[in-house]
């Protein structure tokens, strides 16, 4: 694998933890709504990561042509589905999205859960960012050596 490969690599993952921290900030930002434009309380939304199968143009033409192992080319977001936890009931008789009860269904959103996942994305983000400065770094010296 050469250098352009090594970046291109670390610029999927930075893409993908990038949606995965913006998921992870928007399912924060809900934790209170109770109504949405679907008539439920908001659910929360997880992103699913997967190994990215299909090369750019200009490495998959170098891929097809080293014909060697079997390299990794980065990842990508599979999808964001939204999780089918059950909601949080909560009495509250006077609120306006309340049941025939008196219970309000909160949306699944638990953020001391949301921040744990902030923190390894941004830790994951900052690997990549240090995989890419390294590489740089392993370019730089490269040249340095032909002087």
């Amino acid at each position: 694998m050469g250098y352009f490969g090594a970046l291109d690599i670390s610029a999927s993952g930075l893409t993908a933890q990038r949606l995965r921290m913006d998921t992870i900030l928007q399912n924060i930002a809900n934790v209170s709504t109770t109504h949405t434009a679907n008539g439920g309380p908001y659910r929360r939304k997880v992103t699913l990561f997967e190994e990215r199968a299909e090369p750019g143009l200009f490495q998959g033409y170098l891929h097809s042509a080293y014909k060697g192992d079997n390299i990794g080319i980065g990842v990508r977001v599979a999808r964001i589905f939204e999780d089918d936890a059950p909601f949080k009931l909560v009495y509250e008789p006077g609120h306006p999205d309340a049941n025939a009860d008196g219970y309000v269904s909160l949306p699944n959103v638990d953020v001391v859960t949301e921040m744990i996942n902030m923190i390894s994305a941004s830790r994951s983000y900052e690997a990549n960012v240090t995989s890419i400065n390294t590489t740089k770094s392993l370019a730089n010296k490269a040249l340095e050596i032909g002087r």
